[in-house]
């Protein structure tokens, strides 16, 4: 982590060096020589490059961190129970005859264990515990679902109570008759889309013992899903996937047209930040594509103060008019028409996950080059349940 501390204070005195730089070589009209163009996006590549390296060692501690976890139980003898004892599929029964089963050391008390976790499908359910480590993984992949309201359902199919309309109060004369003015509330229906991925793992490995099936799954579970949900929680249209925050109909609102195609300017970063109302500012982030952040860096508020300003503590975001900073590159590039800002409290963009992965072991499929096949899959949606909680840049067409 001292590494991560050090590469953060680092970062942060390559951009002030950038931006002293910037500042001491602007012309009249606020322009650089080429000479000096060249030399600042080289410091500017620099403290991109640490940012980078930052994120990766990140994402490198909190897989040692997973892989440094417990894999079993040396206590030989069974102690004192003092709570509940577990049952169907968290207990320990369970989740033993589940990997069993995975791994192809199938008896009839396996099957027998696993008739509790059965899918309709030919699958089985995965172990409870199994499924919390999983959502783990993907919220580490995942920016969404660390942003978002992630809920369970055991259906495929919640109605979720929005206000559509709100109540006012009214002046009154003395005895006079009080108006009605009451709430009235529409339903955002949150449904279950299936998302799907097969791993193939050799025999040969699957046999070692040494091999930990659990955690393997695990990443590469993470690494598929958790990219192909962050994709449709961004730009998804509805069909056959969740609706996106960025999609025309159900996503976020336009609070901001810029004037240019190919160009984003302070004043319509602020209004940006401005369209959104204020009980909704309090929790809002703003979220971009890397090529945006770029764009807007040489940026500074009323203040002199850059717009952008990097973070120089671990586990905390950089930030844009002291609001948290996020990137992804499902959000699109600056071009005509594009999206390419959000900002908004992301709460109200609710994550449903229907209880219950599945994974499926395929032994005949790629028998002939010796692999075993596992599908794994998920049922999820999202949806955006208050528009006018999230605000959005869109280019000129």
């Amino acid at each position: 982590m001292s590494k991560i501390l050090e590469l953060r204070e680092k970062r942060a005195k390559a951009w002030d060096a950038a931006k002293a730089f910037l500042d001491s070589k602007r012309g009249g009209d606020g322009l650089l020589s080429a000479e000096d163009t060249t030399t600042y996006e080289k410091m500017e590549a620099d403290v991109v490059a640490l940012g980078k390296e930052i994120e990766r060692l990140e994402r490198q501690a909190s897989i040692d961190l997973e892989l440094s976890k417990a894999t079993s139980n040396p206590i030989t003898n069974e102690p004192t129970r003092t709570g509940e004892e577990k049952t169907g599929r968290a207990s320990a029964e369970y989740k033993k005859a589940f990997w069993n089963a995975m791994r192809d050391n199938v008896s009839y008390e396996v099957r027998n264990a696993l008739k509790i976790g059965t899918d309709s499908e030919g699958g089985f359910l995965v172990p409870d515990e199994f499924e919390r480590t999983l959502v783990e993984a993907l919220e580490e992949e995942n920016i969404f679902r660390r942003l978002a309201n992630v809920i369970t359902t055991s259906s495929g199919d919640r109605k979720i109570p929005v206000v559509a309309s709100k109540g006012t109060a009214s002046w009154i004369d003395e005895e006079g008759a009080i108006p009605e003015s009451d709430d009235s509330f529409g339903q955002v229906s949150i449904g279950a889309y299936k998302l799907a991925t097969m791993i193939k793992v050799s025999e040969e490995l699957l046999n070692d013992s040494v091999f930990n099936l659990e955690s393997y799954i695990t990443r590469e579970f993470a690494r598929r899903i958790g990219n192909k949900e962050e994709e449709a929680f961004f730009i998804g249209d509805g069909t056959g996937k969740p609706t996106g925050i960025l999609n025309a109909t159900g996503g976020g609102q336009v609070g901001v047209t810029a004037a240019s195609a190919t160009a984003i300017t302070l004043d319509e970063v602020l209004d940006l930040f401005y369209s959104l109302k204020a009980p909704y500012r309090n929790k809002a982030v703003f979220v971009m594509n890397d090529a945006t952040i770029k764009a807007i860096r040489k940026l500074k508020d009323g203040n002199g103060q850059y717009l952008w300003q990097p973070s120089v503590q671990a586990g905390t975001p950089d930030t844009i008019l002291n609001r948290p900073l996020y990137t992804s590159s499902y959000v699109p590039t600056i071009e005509a028409g594009a999206k390419t800002m959000v900002f908004g409290d992301f709460s109200y963009y609710w994550v449903a996950d229907r209880q219950g992965r599945v994974f499926k072991r395929l032994n005949e499929l790629y028998a002939v080059t010796g692999q075993v096949g596992f599908i794994a899959t998920q049922r999820v949606d999202g949806k955006l349940i208050l528009q006018e909680a999230v605000k959005v840049l869109q280019q000129k067409a």
